[in-house]
């Protein structure tokens, strides 16, 4: 806990030196005093760009965005600035694809290398997708628009223009000293924010709603340092709160996730999938995850990279589709392995319907290509390299069950032959049918369970937990109710275990293979 808990000094002094940077009293400047006309139909991007600049060029100030609907292409932020949007203030992105670029498309807003730079007040930037992706479509249909990917078959099984005709609302690269407070982001054509090697970054009391189209991660944090996100509400067609790390050199580390409601048609709380350099330092505490398709919490390293010291506490997840996704895999092509290790997730409540958890919202996720019961929590490694020193504490997670053998059967004599998918895209659905229900943990060394409740409401015929591949395992208090088959537990190929103060229905702890 020292090692994990070292970092929440440097997110108090980043906190505080933001609040002393921006403490100072700036100049303001009002973009409808440089040409801008809330009519919801002029092009701003150049008034607004011009404001920005004149307020960069006096080292910096207040770039105002007053009520009303101001039509806008890109425009880039400068050292300094502070983009205020005032109450009922909508910066609304354009509908014509070329006012992004000729090539790939431009963020909507942007940074690269800056510092001391803000985005405040309580309007809304939106994205306008639906009326830009009808220009994209209408485009690529006459030819005139480019894309190598629109006409391929992809998970969701419907054509779709590759991201780069698709632009993010807010991108900042390399910048230092971000405060994003207040504000909400709205209908994005992908990733909504993106923040990429940045440092020093505050992310308060921020609403997302962009459920209208694929790829729509909410807040997306690629190799950054010193991190707060608090007190946000994300409501996204793909992950909802998404730690990425696309650098091999670099890692995100010393992040601070906290207070924040989300629900997701992918994952709410994800690190990964992309895991070249890693994460570290990180703290999750104190959020609701609803009508979540995936996974509450999905910690992925499969790109070589690292993920160690992980810190996750007080998830409330209801009508969410798995409620804990631990994965370290091997997709790189390089011989370095991942490693995940050093991690403590502790007071969970869940609860996993058979059903399709975000049945009905706008852009749902892919529906699973195979007939399937429902999927249980998991821990996975590969053979040779486990996840290590893992402890779930204070777990409560209640499936609805009703497991089918006429809808699918995997044997618990049939354990060997279920598939690794070593290079896979990591999902909890990965391995396909399970002949577990609440927890499968395979590959695995130094795991804890303490004060688990595990209940199916209808009837299983699998195990409630499999252990598999597994060295020093401590199960203290665990508890499994329900209509259930025997044997409850199972554990094949457990080296030095130990269990205690458990409480089954019977007397069913099966060992297939013991080391």
């Amino acid at each position: 806990m020292q090692v994990i808990r070292k970092y929440s000094w440097l997110i108090i002094f980043s906190i505080c030196f933001l609040q002393v940077a921006f403490a100072k009293e700036k100049k303001v400047y009002n973009i409808l005093a440089f040409g801008a006309k809330a009519d919801g139909v002029t092009n701003n991007s150049g008034a607004i760009q011009t404001a920005v600049d004149e307020a960069g060029k006096n080292g910096g100030g207040i770039v105002v965005v007053p009520a009303g609907i101001f039509l806008t292409g890109p425009f880039q932020l400068r050292p300094g600035i502070e983009l205020r949007l005032e109450e009922n203030a909508i910066l609304l992105g354009s509908a014509k694809r070329m006012d992004y670029g000729n090539g790939n498309a431009y963020p909507l807003i942007s940074g690269t290398g800056l510092k001391d730079i803000s985005i405040t007040g309580k309007g809304t930037i939106d994205g306008n997708a639906k009326a830009l992706l009808d220009n994209v479509f209408a485009m690529l249909k006459a030819g005139t628009l480019q894309d190598p990917e629109w006409q391929t078959e992809n998970p969701w099984h419907q054509k779709r223009p590759t991201e780069a005709n698709r632009p993010q609302l807010l991108y900042l690269f390399n910048c230092n000293n971000i405060i994003i407070s207040g504000v909400t982001f709205r209908n994005a054509t992908t990733w909504v924010q993106d923040y990429k090697e940045c440092n020093n970054l505050v992310i308060d009391k921020i609403k997302v709603e962009s459920t209208s189209y694929w790829n729509n991660d909410g807040i997306d944090v690629v190799d950054c340092s010193e991190v707060k996100i608090s007190d946000c509400s994300v409501n996204a067609a793909d992950d909802g709160i998404c730690l990425k790390s696309e650098n091999s050199e670099k890692i995100c580390k010393n992040v601070l996730i906290k207070h924040c409601t989300v629900r997701s048609s992918a994952s709410a709380i994800k690190f990964g999938t992309a895991s070249r350099g890693g994460f570290k330092n990180v703290k999750v505490e104190d959020i609701d995850v609803y009508d979540t398709y995936r996974s509450a919490i999905a910690l992925e390293a499969v790109d070589g990279g690292i993920l160690d010291s992980i810190f996750v506490k007080n998830i409330h997840a209801r009508n969410t589709g798995n409620a804990i996704f631990i994965k370290l895999g091997h997709r790189n092509k390089t011989e370095a392995y991942s490693k995940v290790e050093h991690i403590i997730i502790k007071d969970v409540v869940a609860q996993i319907p058979s059903g399709k958890p975000d049945k009905g919202y706008e852009t749902e996720g892919p529906v699973v290509g195979y007939p399937h019961n429902v999927f249980p929590a998991s821990v996975s490694g590969l053979p040779g390299h486990p996840v290590k020193d893992v402890t779930l504490e204070n777990i409560q997670i209640e499936y609805e069950g009703g497991a089918d053998r006429n809808v699918a059967n995997y044997g618990i004599d049939s354990l060997e032959r279920i598939a690794e998918n070593i290079s896979d895209y990591p999902e909890f659905s990965m391995f396909g049918e399970l002949p577990a229900w609440g927890f499968y943990i395979r590959h695995a060394e130094g795991f804890v369970m303490k004060n688990v409740t595990l209940k199916t409401i209808k009837s299983d015929f699998r195990s409630a937990c499999i252990f598999d591949d597994v060295q020093k395992l401590d199960i203290d208090s665990l508890k499994i109710s329900g209509d259930i088959k025997s044997p409850v537990v199972l554990l094949n190929n457990v080296k030095n275990h130990t269990l205690k103060n458990l409480r089954l229905p019977m007397q069913t702890i099966g060992v297939v293979k013991e080391q």
